[in-house]
């Protein structure tokens, strides 16, 4: 397939697979690729994804469903990710094995169950969109088991991407999205520390927040960086989004310019914000701070903006 972003701004974008859901109701097509030999699967285990540090560069597992062992789908959920030029793709949860590393017939011994969230920066970025669109598709398997209409248990349905309970209703994946900003005010940029951030963090970040029913990104902009820290905005302008699977979020990244610098913190939401200037931006240890890591979408954030002066 092209290149549909040229290149991709953010950590896991930029996928090429042919997801191919027009086809995910061809009983005939599905079955031909889950008996395939090429196709493979993306397993995950309580939250962990299969790397391979082959080569000691890390890189995502894809094997066949022998090399899983050839484990009962039916116990455990897969959802039909995509076509690409090896064959069929499919994410599969392996959460109800003990030690799934046990059923991988002959498995590498540089095969091993990791977090994404430390690996996601030195993965091929390509693979990064894998993982994040299996994780994203069985994190909303995992919490719909039940139907949000009436209760009943659901079913999987299209390949495992649509679910159906047994009065008939659908439930699609879900996505929630997240604004996320880097507010800035002529020579410097707005950083905070939220009450979500690991104790003794150093990590300061843009501000982010969900969006509300009835409300547009760049109302949400407002909205939030005016609770957060009391500040209001204009000229906001969008950046580039993310995929986000943790759970299972977008981000949608602007850029805003403050009217003005007093801040009033809501103490249930930031523990810190500081004005930095372009120099201190490019020295955080200096000064005191770090900077979110490269796979998050503030970072491409501060970047773009220190790439401005």
């Amino acid at each position: 397939m092209p290149d549909r972003l040229s290149p991709p701004v953010n950590v896991f974008a930029g996928s090429r697979l042919d997801r191919m859901a027009t086809h995910r109701d061809d009983a005939e097509m599905l079955a031909r690729h889950l008996a395939s030999p090429q196709s493979r699967f993306l397993p995950l285990w309580r939250g962990r994804h299969l790397i391979s540090d082959a080569g000691g560069v890390p890189c995502a597992a894809m094997p066949t469903l022998a090399e899983l062992g050839a484990p009962d789908l039916d116990r455990h959920p897969w959802a039909f990710l995509g076509v690409d030029g090896a064959g069929g793709l499919f994410a599969v949860d392996l959460g109800a094995l003990d030690d799934p590393a046990a059923t991988i017939d002959g498995a590498p011994v540089t095969w091993r169950f990791e977090e994404l969230r430390p690996l996601a920066a030195l993965l091929p970025r390509e693979e990064a969109a894998l993982l994040a669109q299996a994780r994203g598709l069985l994190n909303w398997r995992a919490a719909h088991r039940y139907c949000g209409v009436c209760g009943a248990p659901n079913r999987p349905d299209q390949a495992g991407n649509r679910l159906v309970c047994a009065n008939g209703h659908h439930g699609f994946p879900r996505t929630d999205p997240v604004v996320i900003m880097l507010v800035h005010h002529r020579d410097r940029a707005l950083l905070a520390r939220g009450t979500r951030f690991p104790s003794g963090s150093a990590v300061l970040s843009a501000l982010a927040g969900f969006l509300e029913p009835g409300e547009s990104a760049e109302e949400a902009v407002e909205r939030e960086v005016f609770e957060e820290v009391g500040v209001r905005v204009r000229d906001v302008r969008y950046h580039s989004s993310q995929p986000w699977p943790f759970p299972g979020s977008l981000m949608l990244g602007y850029h805003a310019e403050a009217t003005d610098t007093a801040l009033v913190l809501d103490p249930a939401e930031i523990v810190e914000a500081r004005w930095l200037t372009r120099e201190q931006l490019r020295q955080p240890d200096v000064h005191g701070f770090e900077l979110p890591g490269p796979i998050a979408i503030a970072r491409q954030l501060v970047e773009a903006w220190l790439g401005e002066d």
